[in-house]
């Protein structure tokens, strides 16, 4: 395993940083130095709802010595992600680090499946890694620097997605999406000194995960969200002339890859 890497002075974007794998991540950056900008939707808990806010993130993460700061933002409108950047760079005059880890799960057979199921999966899965790296881009550009790390899903992958129920087409398509953004991007701003990389965190229960398949499911062999912890902190200490344009594998890491 590689040596974690020391991520002082960083400042790093974690959308869906409420609960789940963005908490983890959000808790782990802040840990190996980073300051940490928590970004969704849920600022409050309701009835029935699933469990965590941004601001118990930046809680947990000040509690442990780190430095964080809650934005609510819904990645699928174009302005809360423009305003998310703006009030990173306020709070901090920098940005190193995006992690686009916010997604709607869209599920529906295909016969079933209204335009507007779809284009919201397409709106909040795709188009908001275009609007964010856009958003991010130009400060990055300015310090030289910068690491882009868009989460993906096994469910990208034919051979992958072909064992799934029916019912993930719209997930599955997005997902390979974000696949090909991703390492066409890096293609794009390596000479800018940004790396892009898009990673698979594997099965990891979460409470969307719990949400979906009921807590008595067959959780053999899925892991926790601090799981993928040590393969984001490797991809965001990234530029454009390291480790860049890839499509990885969380459960990977300090295996196959780097």
């Amino acid at each position: 395993m590689t040596e974690e890497p020391n991520l002082d002075g960083r400042v790093a974007i974690v959308t869906g940083a409420s609960r789940g794998i963005g908490k983890a991540l959000a808790l782990g950056l802040a840990e190996a130095g980073a300051a940490v900008v928590c970004a969704a939707r849920t600022e409050r808990e309701a009835p029935g709802s699933q469990p965590g806010t941004i601001h118990a993130t930046v809680d947990a993460v000040r509690a442990a010595g780190g430095q964080a700061l809650a934005v609510r933002c819904d990645i699928g409108e174009a302005a809360d992600i423009e305003a998310l950047v703006v009030r990173t760079l306020d709070a901090y005059a920098r940005v190193d680090v995006l992690v686009n880890n916010a997604t709607v799960a869209t599920q529906g057979l295909f016969a079933e499946m209204t335009p507007e199921m779809w284009d919201e999966s397409m709106r909040v899965n795709v188009r908001s890694l275009y609007v964010s790296c856009r958003a991010v881009l130009d400060p990055m550009r300015a310090q030289g620097s910068g690491s882009i790390i868009n989460l993906s899903s096994g469910a990208a992958d034919p051979s992958i997605s072909a064992l799934l129920p029916p019912g993930f087409l719209a997930y599955s398509v997005a997902k390979a999406a974000v696949e090909r953004f991703s390492a066409a991007l890096a293609l794009e701003v390596a000479d800018d000194g940004v790396a892009v990389n898009a990673l698979r965190p594997g099965a990891v229960k979460t409470e969307g995960t719990i949400d979906q398949f009921g807590e008595d499911a067959d959780w053999t062999g899925w892991d926790a969200p601090e799981a993928v912890v040590p393969s984001v902190l490797y991809l965001a200490a990234q530029g454009g002339d390291g480790y860049t344009g890839h499509i990885l594998e969380s459960t990977q890491y300090g295996l196959s890859w780097p």
